[in-house]
Parts: structure tokens; sequence; C-alpha cells
């Protein structure tokens, strides 16, 4: 038989090769990257489980050939990539023994995942390591794009969600490295899913319930583009948006007037404190008053724009707001225009999304105040308890006396 490293090298670059030259492109997750991904994890977890090289050597080998099967699609490609492994690594003089190990880890990674032994629980741990990392957002889409193209029909985000929610759900990792590494972080990707999942239902359940009352409105009143309705949305959009001017207008006021303070204090107080230590807590409370309030102001001034890109679908189901320039600031001038002349076509899409637009202008609104509002209140208790923390080290501290302050 070979050494260790030949084999594994060879095992690399034909299970490369089959990876990157026979698999169909709609299989867009289980590719050459996720391979290299599982591979790196079963040496990783295999290592942090306490393997040998011997087993985590056949790790790696079931790792490169577990996805090889799909070159003839998913169905049963965990037995065709064990065969896969068997017919390339026999004429080696790999021995039996090994080979078998290696197709009861490629074969443990089939779901429901039932591994027997700790090896296959490295594989299948290694196989969903995707689940604990940073980057599953991108691993997710790939997935959901593999399956649209494997079903060949469109998923749409919050079926997608209510999927992921699922299975994170069900899922467990099996080894113990998995249960106290993987797990937490897991957890913490299951819990953006879960947001997102309750969100949607969320907006889903507000947009129901405003298209409920507009039908019922329209059952009574017959809408019509007279003078006002016009006056009455026109007026309401003003009234928004000078409250928002107001906003930006007063946040701006305080981060002026903070940053001047914090200016004065950094360019002479601060230089004084050696003389003047008594003023050393008084300065360090102004000068936290004074971050957070710009903080707060800025935050309540800091925009948030949306993905600015629409589909044929949503307008034809009337699910975007084209009044809004966050859902078409990335679209061309084109498909605007198509989105609006089909917009004014119809009266009950105008006035769902003029109603829509100054609903999302009134959150933000309560947004910005409430920001503000945090602000005004931080600089006003926090400016206050500042001058007060002043008169107190001035009046009844010296400079002498501070040192046994600290002490004390």
């Amino acid at each position: 038989m070979e050494k260790t490293v030949d084999i594994v090298k060879k095992v690399e670059e034909y299970a490369s090769g089959i990876l990157n030259q026979e698999i169909a492109e709609q299989w867009t997750y289980h590719d050459h990257y996720h391979t290299t991904r599982v591979v790196e994890a079963v040496k990783m977890i295999g290592k942090e489980s306490g393997l040998s090289e011997s087993d985590i050597e056949i790790l790696t080998i079931a790792a490169w050939f577990h996805d090889t099967g799909y070159r003839e699609g998913c169905q049963q490609h965990e037995q065709r990539g064990a065969l896969c492994a068997r017919e390339f690594l026999e004429p080696l003089g790999y021995p039996n023994e090994s080979i078998m190990k290696i197709e009861g880890c490629i074969m443990a990674t089939q779901m429901p995942q039932n591994p027997t032994n700790l090896m296959e629980m490295v594989m299948c741990d290694a196989d969903l390591h995707h689940l604990a990392c940073d980057d599953y957002g991108e691993m997710a889409a790939k997935m959901h794009k593999e399956i649209e193209m494997v079903k060949d029909k469109e998923i749409s985000e919050e079926e997608w969600n209510e999927m992921n929610y699922n299975f994170f759900k069900d899922h467990e990792f099996f080894t113990e490295y998995g249960k106290t590494h993987l797990e937490p972080r897991k957890a913490a990707n299951l819990k953006s899913i879960k947001k997102a999942v309750k969100e949607k239902k969320k907006e889903q359940k507000y947009i129901q319930e405003l298209e409920a009352k507009i039908e019922k409105l329209q059952a009574k009143v017959a809408l019509k583009p007279d003078r006002g309705i016009e006056t009455m949305f026109r007026t309401t959009s003003k009234n928004h948006l000078d409250l928002s001017g107001m906003a930006d207008n007063k946040a701006n006021i305080m981060i002026s007037v903070n940053t001047i303070i914090l200016s004065v204090v950094v360019s002479i107080l601060i230089r004084k404190l050696n003389e003047y230590p008594n003023l050393i807590v008084p300065t360090i409370i102004l000068v936290v008053v004074c971050l957070a309030t710009i903080v707060l102001s800025i935050l309540a001034t800091r925009p948030n724009v949306s993905s600015g890109k629409f589909t044929d679908e949503d307008v034809l189901n009337k699910k975007t707001n084209l009044l809004f320039f966050g859902n078409f600031h990335k679209m061309d001038l084109k498909s605007y225009e198509w989105g609006m002349r089909e917009m004014m076509k119809d009266g009950d899409y105008l006035y769902n999304s003029l109603t829509r637009d100054i609903y999302f202008l009134g959150i933000v609104l309560g947004k910005k105040y409430k920001l503000l509002r945090a602000a005004y209140t931080t600089f006003m208790i926090g400016f206050v308890l500042a001058i007060l923390a002043f008169m107190f080290a001035m009046l009844f501290l010296s400079g002498d006396d501070q040192s046994s302050f600290y002490s004390f």
C-alpha cells in the first residue's frame, strides 16, 4: 500500500476532478467548495474528539468521496459515493477494513443521520458543520438556490425560513465537541432565523389586516381620485416629512453642542487635571454624558435603506411600494416606469401604496423621536449631574482631599 500522504493526495485529486467537472451546475451547494469545508471540519472535529491519525485519514478520505455520488443525481448519492470510494481504493491496495469504515462514514451522512460510532459521529457533525458557521447565511442561500433548481419551482423567503427553522430545531450534533462548541453557535444562527420567521409572519399579518380594512372601506365608499383624498395624502405626507426634518435638526443641535463641549474638555480641561485632580470624576461624567448623547443623536439620524429591488411578480401581486425610494433605487429606469404604469392603472394598488408610505414614514418617525427623547433626557440629567459633581469637587474637595477621596 502507498504512503498515507500519497493516498490522500490521490483521493483529493480524483474527487476534485469529479466535483469540478462531472457535477451538474444545479448542485450549487453540494460542490467542491462544500466538500473542502467538510474535509477541514473532519480534521478539526476528529482531532478535538481524540481520534488517531489513521482514523482521521479514513475520515478525510470519506469526506472527499461523500458527495461524489451527486454526479448521477441526489437519489441514493451516499451509496454511489461509497461505491466510488471502494472502486478507487481497492486497486491501490488500501485495506478492506479501512474501506468498510469509509463506507460506513459516508452512509452515516444519509438523512436522517444515524451514526453508530465516534468516527461516523465526527463525519455527520462535519457534514453539517456550516450550521454553526458565521457564513451560514451564504451557505443557506446556495442551498436555497439548489433546491429551487432541483424542484424547478420558486421557494419564497418565508417558506425557506420556515424550512430552515424546522431543520435547525430538530437537528443535534453528535460529538462532545459539537455539543459544547458548535451547538451554541448554531443556536445563534437559529435565533436569527426564528427572528426572520417571526418578522415575516408579523408583516404578513399586518398586510392582511390592512388589506381587509381597505376592502371593507371600498365596499362602503368607492375610492375616487378627488381633491379631498389627494389633499389628505399630500398633507399627511408633508406633515410626516416636516416632523422628520425637525427631528434631524434637533439631533444635529445635540451633536453640535456635545461635540463643542467635548472639544473644550479635551483641549483645555483634561490638560489641567494634573493640577486639579479633584476634577477627574466630574470630567469623566461629563465626557460619558456627551458621548452617550452624541451616539443616541447619530442613531436617530442614521438612514436605513432596503434592498432597492423589486420583481415583476411583486408589482403584479401588489407586494411592493414604488413610492418609496428604498424599494427601487437599484432598478433600471425602464423597469421602474413599467411598474409605475401598472400601479397607476389600478386605483386600489395606488391608494394602498400611498397608505403604506405614510404608515412606514410614521414607523420611522416613531424610532427617530424615541431615540431623540433618550438623547435629550441623557443630556439633561447627565449634564446636571456633571455640574453638581464639578461644584462638589470645587467646594468640598481640594487637590489633597482628592487623593484621600480615591483611597477611600
